[in-house]
Parts: structure tokens; C-alpha cells; sequence
């Protein structure tokens, strides 16, 4: 089914004339359309995009069977009030969770329909469960993470910045053919290693540190996620022990995916290991997220999580331990979710790498 007709059914079910989608994502699955700014229009008679001059031809490219709507020096609002004149709107859905305030308070004001209505997530959750072509695209962009981690670590040296070292990673992910970074990379070495976000600093690294390179890139459109946690010289007792904690919690959360499961179950098995090894209070985040035309999806692996992991579901398994002034470790990896298990995107090694 061609993707502005599961729009159509939503509008259908929400009982509305049509839906302005603003989130460029959702814009993007919907209809192809990848230009930075505008909107889809969807009704039961049209499926339109509405963008300025400097996106007119990206737009008739890429959103194949579209009306394209040029607007015009009256702006957004005028061209988007001619198309509900002409199709006799009366009620207009808007993406409530991804719209500024002031930009409501616009389409408030300037629009003539007699109603807006909130629809909360319900585009984006079209895009929770994966096609076989989205996997394809996902798994080609995890593969250009794997040969990064690869050609990194013959790179790294002690004495070099954090700073330099996610340069590099950049890189090299454009250089085997991801479009760009899918966030920006994150290196944290030492005593940085133990905040679990850590932007990368000009701080050397040393022999004996912790060293955490979390990165992803894009291909087509879609997004990869890695982590991986290596020791920079010889690991100390403490360090050996703080790794093979997190890589048993991994190990045993990835034994138990599969389709049917909710979100905080899974969460559960790799967080006990943790708090039962003594570690309660150094695991704050979730087990992982989905991953799609965007970095962090829906649903998660999480304390918080009640909903259901479905088979062509992408998910993150990344646990962690993260000690305040020694440093942390994070071992993740990118699945998808199939009936009766998962199938790893993820392939570099796992086992405690000392450079």
C-alpha cells in the first residue's frame, strides 16, 4: 500500500478532512519528499507536497505521484488556506508532538478551517515496524560502522585528543559511504568514559584509560548505532571486571529478544546482572531505542517500556556501567527483532580489545 493511503486511513479513523505532516521523518516515509522544509497535505482527494522555491525540484524528484505546491510571497499559510478553500476542509489534523507552540499559534490565527486537531504520534508509529528494504538500509549502514571500528583501532595512540579521535571516526564513515554522521560521535577516554553521553574533548588519551566510541552513520536515509568500550594499554583487574559485567548483561538480554516481549522485559534481564554484580546506581539509562530515519525511536528497551517488541522492529542493546571518577564501559549493538529471536547487525568483536 503506497504510504499517503495509511495516512488517508488514519485521517479516516481520527475523523478528519486531512493532516499537515511537519515532521520531516515522517515527511520523508510518507512520501519520498527529503527536503529540509515544508509540509505534506493529506486528504481523501489529495496527497501534496507544499515547499518553497528552493525545494521545488528535490520535491518533484523525489515524491513520485505528488502534487508539488510552489508557495508563493504570501507564505505557507496562503497557499495552504487555497488547497482547504478548494477541498472543503473543515478539519485539519497537525502533529501535535513534533510542532512549536509559536508555529500552532500561526496556523491558529491564519488558517480558515473550523477546526485543528492534535494526532500525537499517529504517522509516526507507521514507521515502527521496518520493510525488508529499510532493513536492508539499516544493515548496509551498520556494516560501514563495523569497518570504521576496524580501521580505528590501528589509529588510535595515547597521547591524541578525544576530539581527534571522533574526527577520524567522521571520517571514515563518509569514507566507506555513509551520508553523514547519524549523530555526532561520541569518544570519552579515562575518567570521561563514565558519563554515558560524553562530548569529546581535547583531553589526551592515556595509557590505562577506558576508551568508549559510540557512533552511527546514515545510508539512504537510515541510521546506525554501535558502541564498543576498549582499553588503551593493559586493563586493571577492576576494569576486566566492570567489562565482562556488561558484556554478560548484554549477552543475556540478547538471549531472550523476540517478538511478543514488552520493552521492560528485556530491559530487566541485562539490568539485574548489573545491579546484582553491585552496580545498582551506575546503569541510568535504558537498554536501547529503536532506530529508523531517526536516531532514537520508538518503542525502547526500558524500565518505562509497556509496549510490545514486534518482528521488523530495529532495536539498540547497549548496558552499561558508569563509575564516577574511574570510568565506564557500554557495549552496543544494533538487531532486528524477528519471531523467534533477533538477527545481529552489529559484528565487531566483543571481547575486551587492549590496544
Amino acid at each position: 500500500m503506497d504510504n499517503f493511503k495509511r495516512v488517508q486511513e488514519i485521517n479516516e479513523n481520527l475523523n478528519i478532512d486531512a493532516v499537515l505532516i511537519s515532521n520531516g521523518n515522517n515527511m520523508r516515509y510518507v512520501s519520498g519528499f527529503a527536503g529540509e522544509t515544508g509540509y505534506l497535505y493529506i486528504s481523501k482527494n489529495h496527497h501534496m507536497v507544499i515547499t518553497d522555491f528552493r525545494y521545488t525540484y528535490q520535491a518533484e524528484a523525489e515524491a513520485k505521484g505528488y502534487e508539488i505546491v510552489t508557495i508563493g510571497g504570501g507564505g505557507y499559510e496562503e497557499a495552504i488556506n487555497d488547497i482547504l478553500k478548494t477541498d472543503n476542509v473543515k478539519s485539519l489534523g497537525f502533529e501535535s508532538k513534533d510542532m512549536l507552540f509559536s508555529r500552532y499559534q500561526d496556523l491558529v490565527n491564519k488558517l480558515n478551517v473550523d477546526e485543528l486537531v492534535p494526532i500525537n504520534d499517529d504517522i509516526t508509529r507507521l514507521r515502527r515496524i521496518k520493510t525488508p528494504k529499510e532493513l536492508e538500509y539499516i544493515k548496509q549502514a551498520e556494516a560501514i560502522g563495523d569497518k570504521v571500528f576496524t580501521e580505528i583501532l590501528t589509529f588510535i595512540k595515547p597521547g591524541m585528543t578525544e576530539l581527534e579521535v571522533a574526527a577520524r571516526i567522521e571520517y571514515l564513515l563518509k569514507l566507506h559511504g555513509g551520508e553523514r554522521s547519524s549523530f555526532s560521535a561520541i569518544v570519552a577516554s579515562g575518567v570521561n568514559s563514565s558519563m554515558p553521553h560524553a562530548v569529546p574533548t581535547k583531553k589526551k588519551i592515556e595509557n590505562g584509560d577506558f576508551l568508549t566510541m559510540d557512533y552511527g552513520c546514515v545510508y539512504e536515509g537510515y541510521c546506525s548505532d554501535m558502541t564498543r568500550t576498549i582499553v588503551v594499554g593493559k586493563a586493571s583487574d577492576k576494569q576486566k571486571e566492570i567489562y565482562n559485567i556488561v558484556l554478560e548483561a548484554q549477552l543475556a538480554a540478547l538471549d531472550v529478544i523476540k517478538a511478543g516481549l514488552k520493552g521492560k522485559d528485556i530491559d530487566k534481564v541485562a539490568r539485574d546482572i548489573i545491579y546484582k554484580a553491585g552496580y545498582e546506581g551506575c546503569f541510568g539509562h535504558g537498554l536501547g531505542h529503536s532506530v529508523g530515519l531517526f536516531i532514537h525511536e520508538d518503542p525502547r528497551l526500558s524500565p518505562s517500556e509497556e509496549g510490545i517488541i514486534e518482528a521488523g522492529m530495529i532495536e539498540t542493546v547497549e548496558p552499561g556501567i558508569y563509575v564516577r571518577g574511574f570510568g565506564g564501559v557500554r557495549i552496543e549493538d544494533l538487531v532486528e527483532v524477528t519471531e523467534n529471536g533477533y538477527e545481529n547487525y552489529t559484528h565487531s568483536d566483543k571481547s575486551l580489545i587492549e590496544l
